[in-house]
């Protein structure tokens, strides 16, 4: 997709339920088929099952994924309700463990990741971007 097309934005909140990582993760999916960005799909689906799920376990509110396109450059986030910021893990996971590295691949796989605080909903928004090009 050429850096010159409008940008796009979508939203998609979501209850506290461990379903909803699926469900986003397919929302993702057709969306960036139909805004001519597969080549992302893969590597944006790890990332936004990363997000999702940390701010679905470890918060008792909803959530949200937010998919922003914009002068090349995809941005992936997640809101939750608790404004606690993300912590890295105490202790390096072990390869094989399937809980404890879901920051850890963000912070590898994308090309840019942060959170900040978001007043007006007294919780956080956690994102991360990835190049088009």
């Amino acid at each position: 997709m050429p850096e010159s097309d409008p940008p796009w934005e979508y939203t998609l909140y979501v209850p506290n339920d461990l379903r909803a990582v699926t469900i986003c993760r397919r929302a993702l999916r057709l969306i960036l088929t139909l805004h001519c960005l597969s080549q992302l799909t893969d590597l944006a689906e790890l990332l936004a099952t990363e997000l999702v799920s940390n701010a679905v376990r470890h918060t008792k509110g909803p959530a949200a994924l937010r998919l922003r396109y914009s002068d090349g450059v995809l941005r992936i986030g997640a809101w939750d309700a608790d404004p606690t910021p993300p912590a890295p893990p105490l202790r390096t996971a072990d390869v094989d463990a399937e809980q404890g590295r879901g920051l850890d691949l963000v912070r590898a796989c994308a090309d840019g990741w942060g959170w900040y605080p978001v007043a007006t909903d007294s919780g956080k928004y956690v994102w991360c971007e990835l190049s088009a090009a």
